[in-house]
C-alpha cells in the first residue's frame, strides 16, 4: 500500500512552487496525498519565516499537525532557523531549510519508506499543482543579491541563482499544453534574472537566447500568445532595462501589468531601507511607461512605520502615491524581523502611530483605486473566468482582467445573460458596467 503524505503549504507563491515540486517528486515515487491529517502517515509543513506574523502562523500550523497526526517534517524558510522550531516543537521528525528538495525527500524516505512500484507514467506532464488548473506560477530564480535592511530573504534563500532559460521555457510549454491559461512569473527579483550568470546565451531551437529578463519575457510571451494564454510579471524592480518590456506589452506578448515593490516614497527612508534603485526617479519612469502604454496596470506594496519615519516622510509617501496613481496597492506596518539589519536603527515608531499611518495610507490608496476603476466603466475587456457562484438568476461568474493577479488584486463580477454558458478557465469578452473601490461589474459583450 502506498504511503500517504499530508501537506501544508504556507507563505508566498514562491513557497507554493517549492511545495508543488516536492509533491510532484513524491507522487512520482508512488506516494499518495492525504486530504486530511487523520488519513496521512506523515505530514510535511512548508513554512514561511519572512515576518513575525508568518513565523507565528508557521509554528501554530506545525503544532496543529503534531496534535492531529504526530509525525511531522518541517521545511521552508522558517527551517533556516531550526532552533526556533525545535524550541517550540521538539517532537518534529526533522527540519530542512528553503528549496531543500532532496533533504525533504530523504527525510520522508527515512520515516516512511517509498512504495515498491511507483507509477511514474500516471503523473501529469505539468507535475502536481496546488493552484486551479487554469493558472500556474513559474519560478525563474532563487535567492536575491540585495541586502534590504528590513529583509532576511538572502540569509534564508541565498544569493540570486537563475534557472536556465531553456528549463523555464520548457516548463512554460508543458504547463500551457496541459491547459494552463495564465503563467505568473515569480522570483525574489524578476528583473535581475540572469545577472548571476552574466546573461549567458543558450540554444533554443535554432537560435541563441540570453538568460535575461527581457529575452525571457519575449520568448515566454510568444509561446503563450501561440496558445492564447496570458503571461503576468511579478516582483519586478524598477531598473532602467525594465523599460524594454513595455513594447512587449503593447504587442500583446505580456500582460500590461507590473508588480513592483516600491516600499516607500521618501528618499531618506528608501536609503535606510537600502532599497535597490532608490536613486532612480521612479515617478518619471511611471509617467513614461504610461505615456507609452496608457492602460498599464501597476501594483505595489509599501511599508509604513519604518524606524525613524517622521510625519514628513509619511506625507512624502502620500504625495508620492497621489502622483504615482497606482492601480493596486498593499501596505504593511513595519514589524521587526529577527536577523534584519533594520532592527538596529534608532527611533522606532510607536505602534499607535504605525496603525494611524496605515489607516491613512489605505484610505488614500482606496480613493485612488476607486477613481482608476471608475475610468474603465464602458470599456470592453477580456477576462479569465476563475469561478461560478450562485444559482439560476443569481448565477455570477468571478473573473479577472489584465489588471488582476489571483488572490491579491480585485475581480470582475459578470452578471446577466450568457453567464450560465461560461466555464472556469476560459476567456470571455465583457463590457464593464460598474466599479466600486476594488472590483468591477460586467456583462458579456457578445452572446452566442
Amino acid at each position: 500500500m502506498a504511503g500517504k503524505i499530508g501537506f501544508v503549504s504556507l507563505g508566498c507563491p514562491k513557497a507554493l512552487v517549492d511545495s508543488e515540486l516536492i509533491l510532484t517528486q513524491l507522487s512520482a515515487e508512488g506516494y499518495e496525498t492525504a486530504k486530511d491529517y487523520s488519513g496521512a502517515d506523515l505530514v510535511v509543513v512548508n513554512t514561511c519565516g519572512f515576518i513575525d506574523d508568518a513565523v507565528h502562523e508557521s509554528l501554530e500550523s506545525i503544532g496543529e499537525a503534531l496534535e492531529a497526526n504526530g509525525r511531522v517534517i518541517v521545511t521552508g524558510c522558517l527551517g533556516a532557523q531550526p532552533e526556533k522550531i525545535l524550541a517550540r516543537h521538539p517532537r518534529v521528525l526533522g527540519v530542512t531549510g528553503p528549496h531543500a528538495y532532496e533533504a525533504v525527500l530523504n527525510q520522508v524516505h527515512e520515516h516512511l519508506p517509498r512504495p515498491q512500484n511507483p507509477f511514474v507514467d500516471l503523473l501529469p506532464p505539468q507535475g502536481v499543482k496546488l493552484t486551479p488548473r487554469h493558472y500556474a506560477y513559474i519560478k525563474i530564480s532563487e535567492g536575491c543579491d540585495h541586502r534590504c535592511s528590513f529583509c532576511i530573504i538572502p540569509s534564508m534563500r541565498g544569493d540570486l541563482a537563475s534557472r536556465p532559460i531553456t528549463h523555464v521555457l520548457n516548463e512554460g510549454i508543458r504547463l500551457l499544453n496541459a491547459g494552463v491559461r495564465e503563467l505568473l512569473v515569480i522570483s525574489q527579483d524578476t528583473s535581475a534574472y540572469g545577472a548571476d550568470v552574466k546573461y549567458q546565451a543558450e540554444t533554443w531551437g535554432k537560435r541563441e537566447i540570453r538568460t535575461k529578463f527581457i529575452d525571457l519575457a519575449r520568448e515566454l510571451g510568444q509561446i503563450a500568445l501561440e496558445r492564447e494564454a496570458w503571461v503576468r510579471l511579478h516582483y519586478v524592480y524598477p531598473y532602467p532595462h525594465v523599460d524594454e518590456v513595455i513594447p512587449l506589452m503593447a504587442e500583446g506578448l505580456v500582460l500590461p501589468y507590473l508588480d513592483i515593490p516600491f516600499q516607500h516614497g521618501s528618499p531618506r527612508i528608501l536609503k535606510l531601507m537600502k532599497r535597490p534603485a532608490h536613486a532612480e526617479n521612479t515617478l518619471a519612469r511611471i509617467q513614461a511607461w504610461r505615456k507609452a502604454l496608457p492602460h498599464l496596470a501597476i501594483r505595489s506594496t509599501f511599508i509604513v512605520g519604518f524606524p525613524s519615519e517622521t510625519e514628513q516622510d509619511f506625507q512624502i509617501l502620500l504625495d508620492w502615491l497621489d502622483e504615482a496613481d497606482l492601480d493596486r496597492v498593499g501596505c504593511f506596518k513595519y514589524s521587526p524581523v529577527t536577523g534584519a539589519a533594520a532592527n538596529a536603527l534608532p527611533d522606532p515608531v510607536a505602534e499607535e502611530i504605525k496603525t494611524e499611518r496605515y489607516e491613512r495610507f489605505m484610505e488614500k490608496a482606496a480613493s485612488i483605486s476607486a477613481a482608476r476603476l471608475a475610468k474603465r466603466v464602458g470599456r470592453r475587456e477580456r477576462v479569465l473566468i476563475d469561478g461560478l457562484e450562485g444559482k439560476g438568476r443569481g448565477l455570477v461568474a468571478i473573473a479577472r482582467s489584465f489588471a488582476d493577479a489571483p488572490e491579491i488584486d480585485g475581480t470582475v463580477i459578470i452578471r446577466g445573460a450568457g453567464v450560465s454558458k461560461l466555464a472556469i478557465g476560459t476567456f470571455a469578452d465583457v463590457v464593464i458596467t460598474a466599479a466600486d473601490t476594488y472590483d468591477l461589474s460586467a456583462k458579456l459583450s457578445v452572446l452566442s
